[in-house]
């Protein structure tokens, strides 16, 4: 009696499947990564395929890691992943530790992190970084039941393997359809798939032929036909007849049955297969069930309490009888059907109580707070009516409610439900922390109400503090900012409340009169709160990120930034203020480039994106990226530009991000004529747009403003962009885009409208690119030539080459409607020069069509056409990353070299392989080689 999954000497009928197998397992030995998708039905053999597949590629020196879905963990993050990675707090790398602590909650990045998310990006440069150590093939078996932040990761690794030794290996059913699934298979090509079908009738002839020992007889190969080519099936229906003596080999060599019951049925067989156990060992089964398809044999001690001695003869009998094997360092069930089965043998209720009986044990022994919220879970959708929930629970609660939050709000919304109860000793505490959990999970409508029921309950001054915060967040998120000051105003006065926690208030209110646009306001109150903080570092730090908010706002930039250095080094040993010193410094980045220091303002940038992506902060880290992405931009570095605004995806983004990071990369496409790209990047952007209502974005609102000029509709782009200037923010990246619209149609009065405010505001301006701007709207609608020359000095200044290109075709263009050609000539050539050197192609068309039929021609110059394949064609960016590819770092090690982050080398991989029209790694040194050898 040998269950399927022994050994590949059973996989009778799969030659061609293995085959593939084999030979991706080769190609990714030699370097070469692959994305594949392994599906069918229950027990149709994918399992043991891919087993076989895992036992060549350890063969061949690869590192093998696998994971398996599980329909009770669905609720709780990347456990599939967690498993197959080895992730446990007793691991001995430093990178593995790290992602244990962080859903641990004992390295968070403040309150509030998505602890998920964070280990979702260090699950990614582990990956890397195994990778670089030698061929990896990572398998997630039963990828139906993952939870979605598993499929996303999976989505994400499958979109790298061009660049990795890594063949990644999704197991999964046709069932259940889910759109996350369905998303995965778009990007798995149809040459990745393999689809496992039923056996042939001779291949399942064959099988039934090595089970029962001898040629099936006419009645056994009937009975053979009933299984459908499944080979779970004539697996579990050929041991039940050996073991019924149901089945007789002839001295001819015939199999046939001699009679006795026999199963109809899968689960039937494999009940039959249950039978045959002692009742010990069925006992100990069904408490492993708990546990999942797979668990470790320490949780099963803990859960069954018994030491493993005892346990020893069941779960030998249990193997002996093929119904659990090893998997690793742990066990599973053979086939999650055969757990099922044990599973379903308990009735409901009986279940609920042994699942809370396997929360406590685990509780009590220190594990991982998911692994005591996914015992938990079956008692939460199923309560008894009335019964309350057990005293431990309300305790634990308290303890792991927070890092239970920031990995799993969902689950953490549904314990803390049922757990708040009025008159609960507890009940302050919990429902705090279930109105944070609502508020994570976006039900602000809830987290206010059960935040507002229990405000007047709460007299702890720390939890008035977070049940405000809770409040007032919801309400901003809900356009209700105002409602938050009689409140806040009446907490802060109650009496006897400690000063720190008043200016803590004083500083929800502060933030809250910015958000209402009330800057005069909100600075008064954020100074209050400042004198009001003494040594608590949280009112200080975040009063001052208030003042420093109220100067940006102002256009006070200068006075922003001793605020920002001030605000830093109040946070800076702090762990709970990590997130607000994040922020300060992407501010910090934002203002050095207003102020056109853009040296500093790169720096401070990727300064704050290493500190976001070793904090594990993605909102931050995102924030950091697009703050960057902007910045090269700008600077004209269009190239770094693309690869920062393309690093993370946009489900992982704040919308408003997102539709910048969009905006910004469509803006580049358009000016380089890739219309294509830069529409699919403003159809990526709609329904970002969609969830930030009326809000705008520069970024986007330029770049749709550039998709109706291409579209021959400039009076629509000129439209686009007055709307959006028509509120208080002066949206200074598109007024001279509007100025060069309203006199290109004609529209004098807005040309005039718009001028005028642009002169009010940068009035006084020491900053060269709003001086330059003054000039530069002012020498359009005015057609002078020197002013716009005087504007193009001063973006050269700036360090900003797209507006000194297009102060200098306008500056041409006056030139040549005053007669003077000599001077329209010099202009043309300086704007053409620049246009070429940022690849701004569309630019450099229109230019020389415009000039072309005046009869100009540029200057004397050194012409270069850009390439756009081939090594020519890399960046200096790329070309660094290129030559450190081929000395065989690996992406975090260049990053470190090159202060990127992995994720941004990636991206630049990405494109390198696509310039350079190959399939890894490992081809691009061959190609370096032979560029080498060639000359």
């Amino acid at each position: 009696m040998q269950p399927l999954t022994d050994g590949a000497d059973l996989l009778i009928g799969r030659d061609g499947e293995l085959s593939r197998l084999a030979g991706w397992v080769h190609d990714v030995a030699a370097g070469r990564g692959r994305a594949v998708l392994v599906d069918g039905e229950p027990g149709i053999g994918k399992s043991a395929l891919v087993q076989a597949a895992a036992a060549v590629a350890a063969r061949a020196g690869c590192q093998v890691y696998r994971g398996a879905g599980d329909e009770l963990g669905q609720a709780l993050p990347l456990l599939p992943l967690l498993d197959a990675l080895r992730i446990t707090a007793a691991a001995p790398d430093p990178r593995r530790g790290a992602i244990a602590g962080l859903l641990r909650g004992d390295t968070a990045p403040g309150k509030g992190a998505d602890l998920a998310a964070a280990a979702a990006e260090q699950l990614l440069t582990l990956v890397d970084e195994l990778c670089h150590a030698g061929p990896v093939v990572l398998v997630v078996d039963e990828l139906q039941w993952a939870d979605r932040a598993t499929v996303a990761v999976w989505g994400r690794l499958a979109r790298s393997v061009r660049q990795l030794p890594l063949l990644l290996i999704g197991v999964l059913r046709p069932v259940p359809r889910r759109d996350d699934l369905r998303a995965l298979r778009r990007i798995v090509g149809p040459a990745e798939r393999l689809r496992v079908g039923r056996l042939t009738e001779p291949a399942a002839l064959e099988l039934v032929a090595k089970l029962a020992g001898g040629k099936p007889g006419d009645r056994l190969e009937r009975l053979a036909d009933g299984a459908a080519g499944n080979p779970l099936y004539l697996t579990e229906l050929l041991d039940a007849l050996t073991r019924g003596t149901c089945l007789d080999v002839d001295e001819a060599g015939i199999a046939e049955l001699t009679g006795g019951p026999i199963p109809d049925s899968l689960p039937e067989a494999i009940a039959d297969r249950l039978g045959f156990l002692s009742e010990p060992t069925r006992t100990v089964l069904r408490t492993a069930a708990l546990l999942g398809v797979g668990f470790s044999v320490a949780d099963l001690t803990v859960v069954a309490d018994a030491e493993l001695a005892a346990l020893l003869p069941a779960l030998d009998e249990a193997r002996a009888a093929g119904v659990l094997m090893t998997a690793g360092d742990d066990l599973a069930f053979r086939h999650p059907l055969i757990r099922q089965a044990l599973y379903d043998e308990l009735p409901p209720g009986v279940r609920v109580v042994w699942h809370r009986a396997a929360a406590r044990a685990l509780a009590e022994a220190g594990a991982p707070v998911e692994r005591v919220a996914r015992q938990l879970l079956p008692s939460v959708a199923d309560p008894a009516p009335g019964e309350p929930v057990p005293g431990w629970v309300v305790g634990w609660l308290r303890e792991a409610a927070t890092p239970l939050i920031g990995q799993a709000p969902e689950v953490a919304v549904a314990l803390l439900r049922r757990a708040v109860r009025d008159g609960d000793s507890a009940a302050g505490v919990l429902s705090c922390r279930l109105a944070e959990a609502l508020y994570r999970v976006g039900d602000f409508a809830d987290a206010e109400r059960v935040a507002t029921r229990a405000l007047p309950r709460t007299a702890d001054p720390e939890l008035l503090v977070d049940l405000h915060t809770t409040v007032t967040q919801c309400r901003a998120m809900t356009g209700r900012s105002a409602e938050s000051l009689a409140a806040l105003g009446e907490a802060a006065g109650t009496p006897g409340l400690p000063a720190r926690h008043r200016a803590r208030l004083l500083v929800l209110t502060a933030r809250t009169h910015r958000d209402l646009g009330e800057v005069d306001t909100a600075a008064k109150v954020a100074t209050a709160a400042l004198a009001e903080a003494g040594e608590d570092p949280w009112a200080t730090g975040w009063a001052l990120h208030v003042l420093s908010l109220v100067a940006m706002m102002r256009g006070e930039w200068a006075e922003a930034l001793p605020l920002f250095d001030r605000a830093m080094a109040t946070a800076a040993d702090d762990p709970a203020l990590t997130d607000l010193g994040l922020l300060l410094r992407i501010n910090q980045a934002v203002t050095f480039g207003a102020l056109d220091r853009y040296p500093e303002a790169l720096a401070a940038a990727e300064r704050a994106r290493e500190r976001a992506d070793r904090a594990g902060s993605v909102v931050r880290l995102t924030q950091a990226q697009s703050a960057l992405g902007q910045l090269l931009l700008g600077s004209g570095r269009w190239d770094d530009a693309l690869a920062e605004v393309d690093v993370v995806p946009d489900d992982l983004k704040d919308p408003s991000v997102a539709c910048c990071d969009h905006g910004v990369a469509a803006i580049i496409h358009f000016h380089r004529g890739e219309t294509a790209a830069a529409h699919r990047h403003l159809e990526l952007a709609a329904p970002c747009a969609e969830r930030i209502g009326g809000r705008v974005v520069e970024s986007l609102t330029l770049a749709r403003g550039h998709a109706f000029e291409q579209a021959g509709e400039p009076d629509r782009a000129l439209a686009a962009l007055t709307a959006a200037l028509a509120g208080e923010d002066e949206g200074e990246g598109l007024l001279a885009d509007a100025v060069r619209l309203a006199v290109e149609t004609g529209d004098t009065a807005t040309a005039d409208g718009i001028g005028a405010r642009v002169h009010a505001f940068t009035a006084g301006a020491e900053v060269p690119h709003r001086q330059a701007l003054r000039l530069h709207c002012r020498g359009m609608t005015e057609r002078d030539a020197a002013a716009l020359l005087r504007a193009a000095d001063g973006y050269r200044d700036a360090g900003r080459p797209l507006p000194r290109a297009q102060a200098l075709e306008a500056a041409a263009a006056a030139f040549a409607e005053a007669g003077d050609r000599g001077s329209a000539r010099a202009a043309f050539t300086h704007a053409l020069g620049l246009f070429e050197g940022l690849g701004a192609q569309r630019d450099v068309a229109r230019l020389r069509a415009r000039f072309r039929a005046l009869g100009i021609r540029r200057g004397p110059t050194v012409k270069h056409r850009q390439a756009t394949h081939g090594w020519e064609s890399l960046t200096p960016t790329e070309t660094k990353i290129a030559g450190l590819v081929v000395e065989g770092l690996s992406n975090p090690q260049i990053a470190a070299r090159l202060f990127l982050s992995p994720r941004t080398v990636a991206t630049h991989v990405s494109h390198i392989l696509a310039k350079l029209g190959v399939h890894s790694r490992i081809d691009i040194a061959r190609e370096a080689t032979r560029k080498s050898a060639s000359g």
